[in-house]
């Protein structure tokens, strides 16, 4: 049975991921190299949520510390295998031809290949667990198995992009009953479809005559019509739009995914039913995580803070003034604008830069969210206090991280794990509305 038992070498990114993963990874033992610990030093200090994950990481592992940690490793619980702390080896032959620069991934490795040739008679099996591709491709072209952090991976897309579902050939009584009846019919009248978590809440119904938008309510299995709103000057251009507006002016949802191609107007919405409500909320923040171009850290970049920061607030900046463009200039929407922002009601800021502050009665828009891990999410939607509601929008084809992908980044990982909550609303949005070139390219290039 011993030799059953496997050993995980974590790479540095895999801990910024997910800074409890040593936890994950059941009976088997696992390794952390010295030059991971190194690399987590170096971003301790900081305000982004990396940062604080290389912090966490450091305390977890000075709770568990203790003379073994390098020798005999320390047990990390009840059913759960050891932790070890291993120093530099010695690059193989093998591995200086190939790879003769003494990089940390390089250092990874000669770690990785010390262990899988060191310990085969006490495990089935050594695998380097890594978030980068091409350290995963350099430890197989070396003979050593490697792997991504499959831990938090979304495994199905499939319902992702069926939030909304289109019923044909309905009788045109229902459809009738539908406009009519404020409670809505049963979901048995337009269809056989039993209703499941993963089932779509939305729903198009039509026959050749006539066709009407209708939502799911659990909670009296009968679908309800929905309203076309209009927000702060804007009205939806679609069946799409129509629904992300129901579920943003619901109060009943709390947290709200919108998913879909650059161009359909996620953002844009968002913003608009959080002006709209601006009496129900003390705050309202618009937010994005920054990930720097060509990964490289902002201090690379000219200017103070603000200069640093600017280009990639720019676009949400841009939403509300397409908003405002709306507006007549001496309405009084424009001019409220203009007073939550003097009065900080309204507040465009990094992401980063939340952190610490209240997130009791806000409403809360986080941009780009394809671009936080699973954990960030969680981290951001468990400080929402009373009186809150949380919008995530984000495009999971367009991740800006080098270690996150459509299955792994933290909106596929919302989206998923929320599926069926009375409170929660996913609508993927599909037809683009900034114009038809933007439309076309979205779907051809």
């Amino acid at each position: 049975m011993a030799k059953e038992k496997k050993i995980f070498v974590l790479d540095t990114n895999v801990i910024l991921h997910d800074y409890k993963c040593i936890y994950n990874f059941e009976e088997n033992d696992i390794v952390v190299p010295i030059v991971v610990l190194e690399e987590l030093d170096k971003l301790k200090r900081g305000n982004d949520i990396l940062n604080m994950h290389a912090r966490e990481f450091t305390r977890e592992l000075d709770a568990l510390s203790g003379e073994g940690l390098c020798t005999s490793g320390i047990p990390l619980g009840k059913k759960l295998g050891k932790l070890f702390i291993i120093t530099g080896k010695p690059f193989s032959k093998n591995l200086q031809a190939s790879f003769p620069e003494s990089t940390p991934d390089h250092r990874i490795l000669a770690i990785a290949e010390y262990i899988q040739e060191s310990n085969k008679g006490q495990y089935s099996t050594t695998v380097l667990v890594t978030k980068d591709i091409n350290l995963r491709v350099k430890a197989k072209s070396l003979g050593i198995l490697a792997q991504d952090y499959k831990s938090d991976k979304v495994h199905d897309l499939e319902t992702f992009f069926h939030s909304i579902e289109t019923i044909e050939k309905v009788d045109p009584k229902h459809i009738s009953e539908l406009y009519n009846l404020q409670d809505g019919i049963p979901l048995s009248n337009v269809t056989k479809k039993k209703v499941t978590d993963e089932s779509a809440k939305y729903f198009i119904i039509r026959n050749e005559k006539t066709s009407v938008l209708a939502r799911y309510n659990r909670r009296t299995s009968n679908l309800e019509k929905v309203e076309k709103l209009r927000c702060y000057g804007i009205e939806p251009r679609n069946a799409e739009q129509t629904f992300s507006l129901n579920a943003l002016m619901d109060p009943e949802i709390q947290l709200v995914a919108l998913t879909g191609k650059a161009g359909t107007g996620k953002t844009l919405l968002a913003l608009a039913a959080a002006l709209q409500q601006e009496k129900d909320f003390e705050t309202i923040y618009l937010t994005r995580p920054i990930v720097p171009l060509a990964n490289r850290d902002l201090g690379f970049l000219p200017g103070d803070v603000n200069e640093k920061i600017g280009p990639y607030m720019q676009p949400l900046y841009d939403n509300l003034s397409f908003i405002k463009h709306k507006l007549k200039v001496q309405s009084k929407e424009a001019a409220k604008i203009d007073e939550m922002q003097k009065n900080e009601k309204l507040q465009i800021t990094p992401l980063a830069y939340i952190r610490g502050r209240s997130l009791s009665n806000a409403f809360f828009i986080v941009d780009e969210a394809q671009n936080l891990t699973p954990h960030e999410v969680k981290t951001i939607i468990t400080r929402a206090g009373e009186g809150t509601k949380m919008v995530f929008t984000g495009d999971i084809q367009q991740i800006d991280s080098p270690y996150l992908d459509s299955f792994s980044n933290g909106l596929s990982y919302l989206t998923n794990k929320m599926q069926g909550q009375e409170i929660f609303a996913h609508i993927h949005l599909l037809k683009g509305e900034r114009s038809y070139l933007a439309d076309l390219a979205g779907n051809l290039l």
